[in-house]
């Protein structure tokens, strides 16, 4: 194993950065030029960004998700204009809606729009249905599917909630719990729509308005972070890809140390003052040196996540939509969601042409991962023909491109599992600081992961202690102009009501062999 000098200057502190997607790259940023301190970034892939990257296959640009560049956080907005200058952003256009039975519905789901949609009679068999569920609603009002029907009846659950819900998370709506429902469908109501339309339009600025447009680099967001890569390095920071860490030394109460393996397996032990980490807090865990009790080990082997890979199929720009992405609600389709690639920015595709970019959410070892590439690309032709949406023989290339890790995955037992990590970092390694969405275990968006990271460089280079954990996830986030907050029981490990929250999903609805019961041991 070869030993890193100190390269920094007398005085100034060891900083070593684990992960260069958004979060890693603002702490090692803001370090760099607001403090003069350089840090070495280690970055497990060959590409910086993390699920923020922008992939480019063959002249085609694929954003991994799909990122709004909205936020109410100033401080952030501020970075993303630092680093890239105005010219680089467009201003696009929000549209995100259902695609329903060959038709497109509102999201967020407006009951006026959705039942105009459905039809004169099937509108009144859902508004019946709504009726009925007031009179006897469910008893078990604890579950997803017992608060939607409780509140919207059996006939809108049926077409509107559950197929998509169980597609994201792969599991029975009935199994999640019901405190996931207000911060997803919150201004759902069917009274409120006959009352709108009927009554002349009052106190229409209490109704919480969508956000119409947002910023987005012209590349795609990974050309954010490629130019961050490039500003740290100017900097004097050092960006060091294709490297895994596999410990983090720790003695007298604090980490002194990162080991890190090339690709090709040589070993690199950098010293460290202090740890700014974006990787999986359990496998941050894992790589401590000497190890943690067994109690804290079982809690980070207990931690899962929510994976989803991307079938990225070229079609004739006649096949385009306005959408940023359609949410798919079909049972006949695997795919969840489609995004228009062509929407997002001009720059991501070629002329004449757009990309469509199918979402298919998974388990890292399911076999829909475990396809290979040309079966996956089938099946996404295969789908847009079931769609009606793409003729498959008028697809002109398929790319499939994978993101493990790409949701923390919340069953019943993540807060305690995380409140216990925490816990033990906090009393044995106080200079290693989680960030970052993987890194908090903790669905945040891109602008709040970074703004966990600002916070975190601001305490180590002035001593300031911001506690990151209670950084505000806003209930409805990306949809809304106006929102209300809502604070969760422990803002060091919740998440405080985010519109993209997770569901807490319980394990035991997943049999033994499910990769993610595999996965925690």
């Amino acid at each position: 194993m070869s030993n890193s000098t100190d390269s920094t200057t007398p005085g100034r502190p060891n900083v070593v950065v684990i992960g260069a997607g958004p979060a890693g790259l603002t702490a090692a940023y803001l370090l760099a030029t607001r403090y003069g301190i350089p840090s070495t970034i280690l970055e497990g892939d060959s590409q910086v960004g993390g699920i923020s990257r922008t992939v480019e296959r063959d002249g085609w640009r694929f954003d991994i998700g799909g990122h709004r560049f909205f936020t109410k956080v100033k401080e952030v907005e501020a970075l993303w204009h630092e680093i890239l200058p105005d010219e680089d952003f467009l201003l696009r256009p929000r549209m995100s809606r259902i695609f329903y039975k060959g038709k497109y519905y509102d999201y967020p789901l407006k009951a006026s729009n959705a039942l105009k949609n459905l039809g004169i009679w099937e509108a009144f068999l859902c508004v019946m249905s709504y009726l009925w569920a007031r009179i006897r609603p469910p008893k078990d009002q604890n579950t997803l599917e017992g608060w939607i029907v409780a509140r919207f009846g059996w006939r809108l659950y049926n077409h509107f909630f559950k197929t998509y819900n169980e597609k994201l998370w792969g599991v029975p709506v009935n199994k999640l719990p019901a405190d996931f429902a207000a911060q997803r469908i919150k201004n759902l109501s069917l009274f409120n729509a006959v009352t709108n339309a009927l009554l002349p339009k009052r106190n229409q600025k209490s109704i919480t308005s969508l956000i119409e447009e947002f910023q987005y680099p012209k590349y795609g967001p990974g050309m954010m972070w490629e130019r961050c890569t490039e500003l740290v390095e100017a900097r004097g920071c050092k960006v060091i890809m294709n490297t895994k860490v596999v410990g983090i030394h720790h003695e007298n109460g604090k980490a002194v140390s990162v080991i890190a393996e090339s690709k090709e397996g040589g070993r690199t032990e950098y010293p460290a003052d202090h740890v700014i980490s974006s990787m999986p807090i359990s496998k941050l865990l894992k790589a401590i040196e000497p190890p943690a009790d067994s109690g804290v080990q079982k809690a980070a082997d207990d931690l899962g996540y929510r994976d989803f890979l991307t079938v990225a199929l070229v079609v004739p720009e006649e096949y385009s939509f306005p959408d940023n992405w359609i949410y798919v609600h079909s049972p006949d389709v695997q795919v969840g969601r489609i995004q228009n690639f062509g929407s997002w920015s001009p720059y991501l595709v070629k002329e004449g042409r757009t990309c469509l970019g199918l979402e298919f959410f998974v388990f890292e070892g399911d076999e829909t991962w475990n396809r290979s590439d040309e079966d996956l690309i089938e099946q996404g032709k295969r789908e847009l023909g079931i769609l009606g949406l793409v003729d498959p023989a008028k697809v002109e290339a398929g790319y499939v491109v994978r993101m493990p890790k790409a949701y923390p995955f919340y069953d019943e037992h993540y807060k305690a599992n995380v409140a216990r990590i925490v816990e033990w970092l906090d009393e044995n390694t106080p200079n290693v600081h989680p960030v970052g969405r993987n890194g908090m275990h903790r669905y945040n968006n891109q602008d709040h992961s970074m703004y966990t990271a600002m916070l975190t460089a601001e305490n180590i280079a002035t001593g300031s202690h911001h506690d990151v954990w209670s950084v505000n996830v806003e209930e409805e986030y990306h949809e809304t102009a106006e929102v209300d907050e809502a604070e969760g029981d422990n803002p060091r490990v919740g998440t405080r009501g985010t519109g993209r929250d997770a569901p807490v999903i319980s394990r035991e609805h997943y049999g033994e062999d499910h990769p993610i019961n595999k996965a925690a041991g």
